[in-house]
């Protein structure tokens, strides 16, 4: 991993430069996506260069390993958001809530519903993703769009039972795609998410739903021209995982 923040920096640089292009070619701005920045594996001192090269998103995977890294720096990186990217098990739901801005991993009605129950009065609201299943070999995420409509029914219900609460927010989807070279294969997996996202705002209202959260280091041009809003680079910001620090 690179121990320079100039190197960091210049790696940002240069994946700014590609989110404009792919933004520019698909006739979108560049303003509606952000970067987030994934930091498994990745030491406390990388988080600090991201944030001072202009990231404002960081990810995470493992409750443990956010609860280890982050605290020190919260104080200091105010204006961040951490999000959970990792598939979030129900023993490890009041951790997650402490530590975290936002899961993006909620890929079942069961995990929705544990989570909305555990939530308490923010100043800010918890902010939620749905992950639908894609094609990615793990088969994390709703298996499929029904299953998925399901979660929005579970998160309406929610609403329903107290139209004062603002303690959870249900942003939008997320998903991975197929870690493979073929780029039609790539593409297929986020337009279901694009297609899935309009089903969602078709049959339901909710405020402040519509983010994409999909595209990592080997594909996030494709994600852009498939209208994502929200990228998670790891490897092309950092370079190689260092598991020694995990």
């Amino acid at each position: 991993m690179p121990d320079s923040s100039a190197v960091i920096a210049e790696n940002i640089a240069r994946i700014g430069e590609r989110i404009a292009r792919a933004a520019e070619s698909a006739g979108r701005s560049v303003d509606d996506v952000s970067l987030m920045a994934v930091t498994k594996f990745h030491p406390l001192e990388a988080v600090r260069y991201a944030y001072l090269s202009g990231i404002r998103f960081f990810g995470e995977n493992r409750v443990q390993e956010a609860l280890a890294k982050y605290p020190p720096i919260r104080v200091s990186i105010k204006d961040a958001s951490l999000h959970m990217i990792g598939t979030l098990q129900k023993n490890k739901i009041n951790k997650a809530l402490a530590i975290f801005d936002a899961i993006e991993g909620i890929d079942s009605v069961d995990t929705l519903r544990a989570v909305l129950t555990r939530i308490d009065g923010r100043k800010e609201p918890f902010r939620l993703y749905l992950e639908l299943h894609t094609g990615e070999a793990s088969k994390a995420g709703f298996p499929n769009l029904d299953e998925l409509l399901r979660g929005c029914e579970a998160y309406a219900e929610f609403l329903e039972g107290d139209v004062d609460i603002k303690s959870a927010r249900l942003c939008g989807l997320m998903t991975m795609a197929p870690f493979t070279q073929d780029s039609s294969e790539i593409r297929k997996s986020f337009k279901m998410l694009a297609a899935a996202k309009k089903e969602v705002e078709k049959r339901f209202h909710f405020s402040n739903f519509g983010e994409l959260s999909m595209g990592m280091s080997n594909d996030f041009e494709i994600a852009i021209e498939e209208g994502a809003t929200l990228v998670r680079i790891g490897t092309a910001i950092f370079g190689e995982r260092d598991v020694h620090n995990a």
